[in-house]
């Protein structure tokens, strides 16, 4: 199925962050490589999907969501950034599956539940390391202090680097990316301009990220354990 005929079709306008893995990506020690993502839009059948690494047509595609659970499916179209995936489920999955994106949809129009995590409008920005390369980079969640960031190379811990002009080190590993603890504190209300602001627009980027560099890294973070997942109401969404 093609993106626009999707797009005409019921389905829900939903963020849900999650992770993925494609065929044939692995790591230097031969594992499956996986890359953070986050749907867009979705339905008991398919959904949009915001990515670093978009893959082809007909690749297979294993993901897991937080609100849905380990979900299988193959790329039938892709987009900008994303690709559309078409799930391979069981009947009684996409009944699960419809009764989640229904209790969804009512927990975004409920004005007293708000999320602590800032997730940026558009994912897509660029990494910059003190010899000056550039990376493109998928941001996860964002802070005034800091971003998780999936992309397709894993810096070392105490890397400087730079998340669109924000400049910061690497301070964790995550299954699906990293951490990066800015060096300064930003403006809330500039945030969003600062992580997706082009490397090219700012010419002082680079520069901070190399003097950064010659300072000693502080000591890594401990790992922080993962939130469990909330319970589910059930409703039914037609499909």
């Amino acid at each position: 199925m093609s993106v626009q005929r999707f797009l005409k079709q019921r389905a829900v306008n939903v963020t849900v962050g999650g992770k993925y893995s494609l065929a044939n990506w692995y790591d230097q020690n031969g594992k499956l490589r996986q890359f953070a993502c986050r749907t867009s839009r979705v339905s008991p059948f398919r959904m949009i999907v915001d990515v670093p690494v978009i893959g082809r047509v007909g690749d297979h595609i294993s993901s897991y969501f937080s609100e849905f659970g380990k979900l299988d499916g193959h790329i039938s179209d892709t987009l900008p950034g994303g690709f559309l995936l078409e799930l391979a489920v069981t009947r009684a999955m996409r009944e699960r599956l419809s009764n989640q994106l229904s209790w969804l949809e009512k927990k975004m129009l409920d004005p007293a539940i708000k999320d602590a995590r800032v997730v940026p409008v558009c994912p897509h920005s660029s990494l910059t390391l003190a010899d000056g390369s550039s990376h493109t980079c998928f941001v996860i969640d964002m802070s005034i202090s800091g971003a998780a960031v999936s992309a397709d190379l894993q810096p070392e811990i105490g890397t400087p680097l730079a998340v669109g002009s924000c400049v910061g080190r690497v301070v964790r590993h995550r299954p699906d990316g990293f951490a990066v603890k800015f060096t300064e504190l930003q403006n809330r209300s500039e945030l969003e301009w600062r992580i997706a602001r082009p490397p090219q627009r700012n010419s002082t980027v680079g520069a901070r990220v190399e003097r950064l560099a010659t300072i000693e890294a502080p000591p890594p973070l401990a790992p922080i354990q993962p939130l469990a997942a909330e319970d589910d109401d059930a409703f039914v969404l037609d499909a």
